[in-house]
Order: structure tokens, then C-alpha cells, then sequence
């Protein structure tokens, strides 16, 4: 029996006039964009980066994002379909992305950038991901609008029933009743706005003596640690998952967080600052200052 969960059936299309549908997913992945958009060009960007650098900045990154998630989904959890029928890839509008997929499409769309502008690879990426975090969040809950990518049963009283994802009786074609399932959808996007506020607020305070590359490796910690973690709790997203011991978002996590741990390291051992040098420590006690 079924106790204080939530019903959800809130309609993913916001209101359609002809052909045209505005849904809630493509509206929060939108806001995305400006969101970050927003926060890099009043938090973010220095005297490296004028007005025209950051538009284009935030063109490259789109476009990184939307490729990467797209063929991230298509070769990493439904490869043999789409080599088979390679033209569906083309077809977004039908849903399938992948956050492995955009964050290898956002490194790579950065990489052609800083080529462009001659600009630090780490010292940029350091304050992409403050935004990405940021950009997570609303994805999620454009998951969370489309009733899809949730998670397992559970009679938590925040479970969430997704009415609009109802399962069907294979024998009888009857409709099976709703089951509370953990809102996995909430769970990242709540996680990703504690990270983006813990990295704004660590930038900001510390920005003249991080080393270039620090925070970029805090994130991959953090990000795919929480992601790696909550899946515990979500369905399986294909039908190859339901054998494995920990599914394929959480393999695809674990090198991201190796590579996170990685980059502090470097940094601590080769550590670079694209824009500034770091802040001279004071002078021990007993010693005198070389004031020259």
C-alpha cells in the first residue's frame, strides 16, 4: 500500500500551437544555457574574455553539449541500433542523451576553442564547470517533467508516482497499478546545485591562488561521485544493464572520477596560473620580509 507519495503527472508539453510543441525539457535545457551564460559573464569572465569571445564561447559549448550527449546515448547504451540505423541519430527531438557523452563533447568543443583565442585549456575549463554544474541541475528536472530517467521502488514518503509512465500487463494489456519510485531526478539536480554553489563560492574567494586545472578536478570528483552513488537507486536505462553489478552510468563514471583525482595531483605537482600568479605568502615569524 502506498503511503504519502507523491502522484506526478504533470503534462511534459507546456502547450503546442500546431506542429509547433514547447515542452518543458527543451524550456529547462534552454534556461540552461542562459543560466550559465548569465553567471560566467557576471561572475566568470576577466580581461582574457570580452563580450564576443564569451558568445562564442557559449556557441561552442551548445553545440559540444547537444553532439556529445546525442552520440554518447546512441554508441554507449544502444550502439548496435544506431549503427544499424545510423540516421536515427539525427532524430534528438525523440529523446536520448547522455551526460558521459556531453561532458566529452564539452572538453572537446573547448579544446577547438582555446586553439582559436589561444587560451589556457585548465585555466577555461575551471570556470566552465562552474556552470555545467549549474546546467545539470536543469536538465534533471526536465527529466523529472518528461517522467523518465527515475529510479526504483521505495516507500519513502518522497517517492514519486510517475502516472504518465505506467507499465502494462503482458497477458492482460490491463494498465499495472503505479508503484513510488525514487525521484532520481530531484536527488542529481539537488546535488548538482550543492556543487555549483560550492565551487562559485570557492572560486570566488579563492580565485587568486587556485591552481589552474584544481577545480575542474573537484568537480569530476564531486559530480560523478554523486552520480555514481544515486544510481544505485535509478532504473536501468537498457535492457544490457540488468545483469551487471553496477550499471553502465556508473562504469562510465568511475574514469572521470580517477581523472578528477588525477588533475589535483598534477596540479599540486605542476601548478600553473594562466592569469595571475598566487598571492605571496606572509614571512614565518623570526624571519624578515625581503622588501625590495
Amino acid at each position: 500500500m502506498l503511503i504519502n507519495a507523491i502522484t506526478w503527472n504533470v503534462d511534459p508539453e507546456i502547450f503546442s500551437i500546431g506542429q509547433l510543441s514547447i515542452r518543458w525539457y527543451g524550456l529547462l535545457f534552454a534556461s540552461a544555457f542562459l543560466s550559465g551564460y548569465i553567471v560566467f559573464s557576471r561572475y566568470l569572465t576577466t580581461e582574457r574574455l570580452n563580450s564576443e569571445m564569451l558568445d562564442q564561447l557559449l556557441i561552442y559549448v551548445a553545440v559540444g553539449t547537444v553532439i556529445g550527449a546525442r552520440l554518447g546515448h546512441c554508441f554507449f547504451y544502444e550502439p548496435d541500433y544506431f549503427l544499424k540505423n545510423p540516421l536515427e541519430i539525427l532524430k534528438i527531438w525523440k529523446g536520448g542523451l547522455a551526460s558521459h557523452g556531453a561532458a566529452i563533447g564539452i572538453l572537446l568543443s573547448l579544446w577547438l576553442y582555446i586553439r582559436k583565442y589561444n587560451l589556457s585549456f585548465l585555466w577555461l575549463i575551471d570556470r566552465i564547470v562552474i556552470i555545467v554544474a549549474l546546467g545539470g541541475a536543469f536538465i534533471r528536472l526536465g527529466n523529472l517533467f518528461n517522467s523518465e530517467i527515475y529510479g526504483l521502488p521505495t516507500d519513502l514518503p518522497f517517492g514519486f508516482e510517475f502516472v504518465r509512465d505506467r507499465l502494462y500487463d503482458s497477458n492482460t494489456g490491463e494498465l499495472l497499478p503505479t508503484v513510488a519510485r525514487h525521484p532520481t531526478q530531484l536527488y542529481e539536480a539537488i546535488c548538482y546545485l550543492i556543487i555549483f554553489s560550492i565551487l562559485l563560492t570557492f572560486y570566488r574567494k579563492r580565485h587568486l591562488v587556485v591552481r589552474d586545472g584544481y577545480i575542474f578536478g573537484v568537480f569530476m570528483i564531486l559530480l560523478f561521485s554523486a552520480r555514481f552513488f544515486i544510481e544505485f537507486v535509478k532504473n536501468d536505462q537498457v535492457a544490457f544493464e540488468a545483469g551487471m553489478q553496477i550499471n553502465m552510468g556508473q562504469v562510465l563514471s568511475l574514469p572521470f572520477i580517477l581523472a578528477g583525482i588525477l588533475m589535483i595531483v598534477w596540479t599540486k605537482m605542476h601548478p600553473k596560473y594562466f592569469s595571475q600568479e598566487p598571492v605571496p605568502k606572509a614571512p614565518k615569524k623570526g624571519r624578515k620580509a625581503n622588501i625590495k
